[in-house]
């Protein structure tokens, strides 16, 4: 793992979990498998502080355990698992697109705890969306389950692994930690709850209806009230199908830009259909036969049988090779390759930050040595119709860079300059490997100016914070116009200026960070795709 990525894991942990598990994920993260006193006394915390850190790790599914051959438990860090943190946003988003508010806010509760159950889940949702309603409305729990329901069979939410149920004897000591177990049969089957009720609305009047503090009531409830129906049964997000719909969107958009919106609508139907089929790491889809798309089209698209076949011939012809014809039968079978378009997604990635950095001449150069594979110089400047001058300066300059390596091939085993050919060419996957690096770095930056900014303007916000609060009680308890214009006043116009140019100025760090994150998302495809292919 290199420095930019334990930097960006580092500032990521700081951010959403505080300072003691920051020290404790980083040091795992830099040393590897550690045992608990190793860890503790490396990061000069206290043994409980440290346990408590390693429980919200473990917890949110950042930190494994294993149980060495002497029976000591070492922790080992999920360094990709922490760098998922930076997606958290878009996975929230697609929720909401997918299946609304309620989605949204069960991936964003689970995203929060790293795992839940179901009940506490449907709970929390509905008290979460019935504050946002108007007076007299509530959420029904039936409604939040169903959404549940469907991310589950979707594969968006899975369950969690279990310890499994084993006798106790009085003979056997437990082992010194759980060995966690997954069934795959029951990975995305719901237990069946009968959840019946409304969410409900905090009120600030709690304490005086009933008399006694809130805490000291809901101690007396928690102890009252029996396990939840499905306890044991935890559930956490499916950040792997989260990325094969990324990839699909992807795939689609490439296909509308390339083609048509008919084109790209075909090949969404065939990943539609294959998404719960094929695995997330396969290089092909399942084959689909050209009568099951055509059924599987949405209704509003009326295209005729012979159409579809036209069509898929066109994609399964087009040098992309997106599709693919894998037999004759039912009409002809189809695949989607995935290995070659995430290439091309990867390649046209490339491509455009070459251009961006060198300018489209050097661009041009780039994609014809991504299309010729070796090139000498001289190739290159008759093949781009770019003067000696211009292609020799172009190519030394994205070679200094690393975006073009060197080939030698000796005519004689004495390598002599005068004997030997000098060709041209683009190592894609090491190129793409150094971009992620620099892609991380960026992100690390990004993250250190918002803090910075923040910082910056700490005594401001907090100033704003409480006249927002002021503002709020003053509204509720009915206070009058001019008691509020009054309040306002207290944030001058040069504060309320440098709020606003804060304000935006962290949107476009946010902004920034999201569309790294695209780029990170396309390259890290591209290269486990490439090393996983036979």
């Amino acid at each position: 793992m290199s420095q930019a990525e334990m930097k960006l894991c580092s500032l990521l942990l700081r951010e959403h979990f505080g300072d003691i598990v920051e020290k404790v994920g980083t040091y795992l993260v830099r040393t590897g498998p550690q045992p608990l006193r190793g860890i503790a006394t490396s990061t000069g915390l206290l043994l409980g502080q440290v346990k408590k850190g390693l429980c919200v790790l473990i917890h949110h599914n950042l930190v494994s355990h294993q149980v060495q051959k002497r029976g000591a438990v070492e922790y080992e860090a999920r360094c990709r698992r922490v760098l998922r943190i930076l997606r958290y946003p878009r996975y929230i988003y697609t929720a909401k697109t997918l299946y609304g508010d309620t989605g949204e806010l069960i991936v964003e509760e689970l995203l929060l705890n790293g795992k839940m159950l179901m009940s506490s889940v449907v709970k929390k949702v509905a008290d979460r969306l019935t504050e946002t309603m108007e007076d007299g409305k509530t959420m029904d729990y039936t409604d939040v389950s169903s959404t549940f329901v469907r991310l589950a069979d979707t594969h968006f939410v899975q369950r969690c692994p279990s310890v499994p149920e084993a006798p106790e004897t009085p003979e056997v000591p437990p082992p010194p930690a759980p060995t966690l177990v997954s069934n795959e049969k029951d990975m995305y089957v719901v237990p069946r709850l009968n959840l019946v009720g409304k969410g409900k609305r905090r009120r600030s009047c709690d304490e005086e209806e009933s008399g006694e503090p809130r805490a000291k009531r809901q101690k007396q409830e928690g102890e009252s009230t029996e396990p939840p129906p499905d306890d044991g049964i935890y559930w956490q997000v499916n950040i792997d199908r989260f990325h094969q719909h990324f990839r699909d969107q992807g795939i689609v958009s490439a296909v509308a830009n390339r083609m048509d919106q008919t084109s790209s609508e075909i090949v969404r139907t065939m990943l539609r259909m294959s998404e719960v089929t094929t695995s997330s790491s396969a290089p092909y889809t399942q084959p689909l036969s050209s009568n099951e798309i055509f059924r599987s089209l949405p209704a509003g698209y009326n295209i005729v049988k012979q159409v579809l076949d036209q069509y898929l011939t066109l994609l399964a012809d087009d040098p992309l090779e997106f599709v693919g014809k894998s037999g004759d039968s039912g009409g002809g079978m189809y695949t989607v390759n995935l290995h070659k378009a995430l290439a091309s997604l990867a390649t046209a990635t490339l491509e455009s930050i070459v251009e961006e950095r060198f300018g489209s001449r050097c661009a041009r150069i780039f994609r014809l040595l991504l299309r010729k594979k070796h090139l000498e110089q001289k190739q290159v400047e008759d093949f781009a119709m770019i003067p000696a001058k211009e292609a020799k300066d172009m190519l030394y300059k994205m070679l200094s860079e690393n975006f073009v390596s060197l080939q030698e091939i000796p005519k004689t085993p004495d390598h002599a300059p005068s004997r030997t050919f000098y060709l041209y060419t683009v190592n894609v996957l090491a190129l793409a490997r150094m971009l992620l690096h620099r892609c991380y770095k960026s992100v690390a930056n990004l993250m250190e100016r918002r803090q910075y900014e923040t910082k910056e303007n700490k005594r401001l916000l907090e100033k704003s914070q409480r006249v927002e609060a002021i503002l709020a009680s003053m509204q509720a308890t009915g206070a009058e116009e001019a008691q509020l214009q009054e309040i306002e006043e207290m944030i001058t116009a040069p504060e309320r200026q440098q709020l606003e140019n804060l304000k935006r100025n962290v949107n476009k760090i946010d902004a920034s960070e999201n569309q790294v994150d695209e780029t990170i998302f396309v390259l890290e495809s591209f290269i486990e795709s490439t090393i996983r292919k036979p």
